[in-house]
């Protein structure tokens, strides 16, 4: 059951789409009355993101993604319709419909208050008798009352099914608790299942929205995985999620630390730096990456100082950059991660720490430095090239005049010399780039193609002319009162036949063209593809005509493609007569 018109009219009006945005993307360059911000759906330094409070729509240039409030919600939340609809109305507090049909969104909201509870059942073991070792071990910790409040820690009792049978009790289902990760099917048949999580210390992991949306449980003892996560759920994405980022996003350091293990992030908030985050189990991704740019514009990097450690540096290093974010990598002598630092030297000696992190450019040329003998002239020269490759990508003159000093001092040759090797590198760099958007700019018709690959035009001059009838549509509803034209059936492509059939059906039962509304109708990647055509600029002025134009070339393609067909079968059926007249018919 779709939501009312009016509804959804209510909701797009309370929900204006640059504050929406606004809450995920720093939106600050203005070109007429678009808002220009760096995109969150891709890594890009230079903004292509536009928000148009006009049309009340958001596209990028640069990947293309587009569509109205609705799709925004959809895509940075990863939500379905119906759940972007709800979070935008509890936004503004605003009733929704009922919708008993929705069962995805039942299930969405049976499965958190079934973690919700999970939660609750796990940090009342960790006060039972049972979770004695749990105890013992967040005191081995030095972990205070407090933080196992605040993160709301818990124990899984060293039993088959302590859990599932409180959960049954409340009266969840296996089924229920079997789609939520909490419990796994016995393997001889015999329809029982039993507690995934089982003497563990027990971390909720907490979105943003205050949700608990899985777990991450560590062994107490001998045992393997020594840290278990929740599987992938129907709400639960750990590529997508970060540990501890609902209490980060509202600290005030004004950078967030990211660090690999859950108990280094307690550590860190109870030292005081409450800015601190984990990936789950996971090398940084750019969706974890993109998720805290919408909070901070500077990344500190706390990983252990291991080879592993050192290589999960360099990897988030390279995801964080591309997003414009300053990054900074701490050093730690004398200890292998934060929580043991901490441990040894106190808060007071980690603030230092902060004080003294390198920038990340500073951190991989010292990495490389390691990495050479620069007493060696051979070694020397392998550092200088993997050096100035490293120089030669920083956007700034100043950065690497900068650096290439520095790199000079470091093998002992002349600034000089490097900054030619530098610009030499650049040089290489910027032609290989030009050579890329020169063989992307040679290929019409894959320019002409839509940029989300799940769609595709079959004919390029007819989709030219549907796209400029629907933008018609779109902006002239006026000429489309009278006489049905052309058919939806005569448009090449289905998808934009689609949306000229839902258009023009809003519009003549005297609603408006609203993206908001086609939403629930249209995949995202069809969205985006609808809002790139009403992106573009449009000369009305001679709408009637170009109305026209359209239409003829539409009909001409689809006849010349008629002609094409019937000619093929006759040729088809002219060489089955041939073959059989040969004796090969049999």
């Amino acid at each position: 059951m779709p939501f009312p018109e009016s509804f959804l009219q209510e909701l797009t009006d309370r929900n204006e789409i640059s504050e929406v945005v606004s809450g995920y993307v720093r939106l600050t360059k203005k070109s007429g009355s678009n808002l220009f911000g760096l995109c969150p759906f891709h890594s890009e330094k230079t903004p292509s993101f536009s928000v148009s409070t006009d049309r009340q729509i958001y596209h990028c240039f640069g990947c293309g993604k587009g569509g109205g409030v609705i799709n925004f919600i959809m895509e940075i939340e990863n939500l379905s319709y119906p759940d972007a609809v709800r979070f935008l109305a509890r936004r503004v507090g605003l009733s929704v419909p009922e919708d008993e049909r929705d069962e995805n969104y039942s299930k969405r909201e049976r499965m958190l208050s079934l973690n919700r509870d999970a939660a609750r059942f796990f940090h009342e073991q960790l006060k039972a008798p049972a979770g004695q070792a749990a105890r013992d071990y967040v005191k081995k910790r030095e972990i205070s009352g407090a933080m196992v409040t605040s993160f709301g820690l818990g124990f899984a009792p060293d039993s088959w099914s302590s859990l599932v049978d409180a959960m049954l009790a409340r009266g969840y289902t296996k089924p229920e608790l079997l789609s939520a990760g909490l419990a796994r099917a016995s393997k001889n048949g015999s329809g029982g299942i039993y507690d995934t999580f089982r003497n563990r210390l027990m971390f909720p992991v907490i979105d943003v929205r205050g949700s608990v949306i899985g777990f991450s449980g560590r062994i107490l003892g001998e045992g393997e995985p020594k840290y278990m996560n929740s599987p992938e759920t129907l709400v639960f994405d750990k590529s997508r999620n970060l540990f501890a980022l609902n209490l980060a996003k509202k600290s005030k350091k004004g950078y967030i630390i990211l660090s690999e293990g859950n108990v280094d992030v307690v550590s860190l908030h109870q030292a005081g730096f409450d800015c601190a985050v984990a990936s789950l189990g996971t090398s940084l991704t750019p969706e974890q990456a993109r998720l805290i740019s919408r909070y901070t514009s500077e990344v500190v990097i706390a990983y252990d100082g291991d080879a592993a450690g050192q290589k999960a540096a360099q990897r988030a290093i390279g995801i964080l950059e591309k997003l414009d974010l300053k990054v900074r990598v701490l050093r730690m002598t004398g200890a292998k991660d934060p929580d043991e630092f901490i441990k040894k030297f106190g808060a007071p000696a980690f603030e230092n720490l902060l004080s003294r992190s390198e920038n990340h450019v500073e951190y991989r040329l010292s990495e490389l430095a390691e990495k050479y003998d620069l007493s060696v002239d051979e070694s020397r020269i392998a550092f200088l090239k993997d050096a100035t490759g490293v120089i030669a990508a920083l956007p700034s003159s100043v950065s690497r005049e900068v650096y290439a000093h520095k790199v000079g001092e470091m093998a002992k040759v002349s600034a000089e010399a490097v900054l030619s090797e530098v610009a030499r590198a650049r040089k290489s760099l910027i032609s290989k780039a030009k050579k890329q958007q020169e063989r992307e700019q040679l290929s019409p018709i894959k320019a002409q193609q839509p940029r989300e690959r799940s769609l595709h035009f079959e004919n390029i001059r007819s989709a030219a002319a549907e796209k400029g009838i629907i933008s018609l549509l779109y902006y002239e509803p006026s000429l489309f009162l009278g006489e049905q034209r052309i058919l939806a059936e005569e448009f090449s492509s289905p998808v934009l036949g689609r949306f000229y059939s839902e258009l023009l059906s809003r519009i003549r039962s005297g609603a408006q063209p609203s993206l908001s509304a086609l939403s629930e109708s249209f995949t995202n990647d069809e969205i985006s593809l609808l809002t790139e055509i009403v992106s573009q600029p449009q000369m009305l002025a001679n709408a009637d005509k170009a109305l026209d134009d359209y239409i003829n070339i539409i009909k001409t393609e689809r006849l010349a493609a008629e002609q094409n067909t019937n000619s093929d079968s006759i040729l088809r059926d002219f060489a089955e007569r041939k073959r059989r007249s040969k004796g090969y018919g049999g």
